[in-house]
């Protein structure tokens, strides 16, 4: 019972109403580590009003219920985590009850909307705010460093903050973003991410959604892509929806999926030129990582001294922090369906910024070539973060870009 209060799920045992929907089989190829799974229920008979759906884990020792969450749309499907590691070739049964009374659920992480941020928090501990409002820059810089959308802070489970927004160096910089930079519309070039020189920007328009479960909670958020130098009024260049989804897992990580879907109302659509900088994320880490104390780590053994330019699957950025652990950091994840996967990486090098070596990161899927996006055509990026404290080894790493990749095999039994 103490399990299912942790997850906010109380299952009442003498329930009025039970029925068997399914049964199942999850088995994986590979080895992974908190792996998301989800069951499609199209052909389940499926209906909300005759009751909530529990998951329940089968083993020769009982059943066990198991935190899930319905995710509607043009199908339904039923989303649960494989805690923990799954080794390869391993096999877990479940079964899927409808219950009329299956007790109360609270969401596992709670959203909190202010008059300027949206905070995503489990149990009064922050985990990320999203900035809708307009961020006004330091009084010496020029207002035109203005922006709303974008995410900061992102603290680690032990409460370092591992993002910076607007450092004098780079004043626009907003901790984690999308920062498209060449583009040309019609011949003509626009910048979005460099805002000094007054081509574009990048604003939050509206929440699209908010969820909460007992499973994940996020929202989706429209921001639009505005070009400043097209005839008469401003223009929207390109509409993205930026779908952010934290996962409630028990031991003391943060995973949150990051889904860019990018499409341009214009009649000729927009280039997306080949550049070092542009693409779905990126992130000005904390001020006080250097090339000192901060490293990094990619799919392919990259380290910081090469790592720029080169492409990977996943890149481990780390650096010292006041935790407890005395370490913390970002395992970012490309998915296989996106641009030029594996993706090309912009790591500053060690001599960045006057040497300094401080540290942003990006995955570019434009890096080497350009990316023309045709008129009312929707483009997708997939990444996800695994938050941490102390470190994460790259067997580890490995595991987590499995369970991003592909999911296990769900197997219908009677």
């Amino acid at each position: 019972m103490k399990t299912l209060l942790l997850f906010g799920l109380i299952i009442v045992a003498n329930s009025l109403f039970a029925q068997d929907l399914a049964k199942f089989v999850v088995t994986s190829k590979t080895d992974r580590v908190d792996a998301p799974v989800s069951v499609s229920l199209d052909a389940l008979n499926y209906n909300s009003d005759k009751g909530a759906l529990v998951l329940y884990e089968l083993s020769e020792t009982g059943e066990e219920a198991v935190p899930s969450q319905v995710e509607s749309g043009h199908t339904a499907r039923l989303w649960f985590v494989l805690e923990g590691p799954t080794t390869a070739g391993s096999e877990r049964r479940f079964v899927i009850r409808q219950e009329d009374n299956p007790g109360t659920i609270q969401p596992a992480i709670q959203l909190q909307l202010d008059s300027e941020d949206l905070i995503l928090q489990k149990n009064d501990q922050p985990i990320l705010k999203y900035r809708y409002a307009t961020t006004l820059p330091p009084k010496k810089a020029d207002p035109i460093f203005k922006r709303s959308g974008y995410i900061h802070p992102l603290w680690s489970p032990g409460g370092k903050v591992l993002t910076r927004i607007q450092p004098a160096d780079h004043y626009h910089h907003y901790g984690i973003w999308g920062p498209w930079t060449k583009t040309h519309i019609n011949g003509r070039e626009v910048d979005f991410w460099n805002l000094i020189k007054g081509e574009g920007t990048v604003k939050f328009a509206s929440f699209l959604t908010e969820t909460q479960g007992a499973l994940f909670s996020g929202f989706e958020a429209l921001q639009q892509h505005i070009d400043f130098g097209a005839k008469g009024e401003d223009q929207v260049a390109m509409n993205e929806v930026l779908d952010v989804r934290v996962w409630n897992l028990l031991k003391g990580v943060w995973m949150i999926d990051y889904t860019v879907s990018l499409n341009c109302p214009l009649k000729d659509g927009i280039m997306l030129d080949a550049y070092r900088y542009g693409g779905g994320i990126g992130w000005r880490a904390t001020e006080t990582w250097d090339k000192v104390n901060c490293t990094v780590l990619t799919s392919e053994g990259k380290t910081r001294a090469d790592a720029d330019g080169s492409n990977a699957r996943w890149c481990i950025v780390e650096g010292e922090s006041e935790t407890e652990l005395g370490r913390s950091g970002i395992l970012f994840l490309s998915h296989p369906s996106n641009r030029m996967h594996p993706e090309p990486m912009r790591v500053w090098p060690l001599d960045a910024n006057g040497g300094r070596g401080d540290m942003y990161f990006e995955f570019v899927p434009i890096r080497h070539n350009d990316w023309k996006l045709d008129s009312k055509t929707n483009y997708t990026l997939k990444y996800r973060m695994i938050v941490f404290d102390g470190k994460l080894d790259a067997e580890t790493a490995e595991k987590y870009w499995n369970s991003f990749a592909s999911m296990p095999e769900v197997e219908f039994i009677d």
